[in-house]
């Protein structure tokens, strides 16, 4: 007998990355406490670089202090990967649910992550595959789609993907885009021939994916950032 399993999904809009990451880090604890249910933040950020707990910054191009003028900020935090670039235009899936329940393993869960974005890149005509070895995330041909930096403890998981939709990829050239030095950046918008729809159909899109990867049987919609509320 196949087990119904419910995700609730938070539409957030675009949200500053310090509030999300309170946010995640409440969610997380509750998740692993047993509080909650299983759920996924769906939402943007302002111009924010991120570091992973390797604290690569050798990867930062420019100065620290250099950011406020570029309109970016910079934060720390605790999943893996290098560092990366969140923007407008950038879907995010901030994930908080039980690995455990469908028998996956961090490798595994990746690489679900990946198919979820590659499977939205093949509704417009894009051919986007898993990097080789060492390079986490989605590709078209040498260009990276898709970034990837988890979280998992107790099989609980936070953190998760960004997927370029349209961003401003100059942002992208102040940094070495998750480590990888000899590699471009890319979009959705600039891989496809196809008339994009809204950002939020784009979301949705992704969450549909993100349910048949991962086993989900429904979904319940939370809208708006007044999530951010949540005690």
């Amino acid at each position: 007998m196949t087990i119904k399993r419910s995700l609730e999904v938070w539409k957030m809009g675009i949200v500053n990355y310090l509030d999300a990451l309170k946010l995640q880090e409440r969610l997380f604890a509750d998740r692993k406490a047993g509080k909650i249910a299983d759920m996924v933040l769906s939402l943007q950020h302002p111009p924010t670089y991120t570091l992973g707990k390797r604290r690569t910054y050798h990867n930062l191009l420019v100065a620290e202090a250099d950011l406020k003028s570029m309109g970016a900020e910079l934060h720390y935090t605790e999943r893996g990967g290098d560092i990366t670039y969140h923007g407008p235009r950038q879907a995010i899936l901030y994930p908080i649910f039980n690995l455990r329940d469908i028998g996956f393993g961090a490798r595994k869960y990746v690489e679900g992550l990946e198919s979820v974005m590659i499977n939205v890149a093949s509704l417009y005509g894009v051919k986007a595959h898993p990097g080789k070895t060492g390079e986490t995330g989605v590709w078209v041909g040498d260009r990276k789609i898709g970034a990837i930096g988890v979280r998992i403890s107790s099989g609980i998981t936070c953190h998760g993907l960004a997927f370029n939709i349209d961003p401003d990829l100059d942002y992208f050239k102040h940094i070495v885009p998750c480590g990888i030095a000899d590699k471009g950046v890319t979009s959705l918008r600039r891989e496809t021939d196809t008339e994009l729809p809204s950002d939020e159909v784009i979301h949705e899109q992704l969450i549909q994916s993100f349910l048949e990867i991962f086993r989900f049987s429904d979904i319940k919609w939370k809208h708006d950032s007044s999530c951010l509320n949540t005690n």
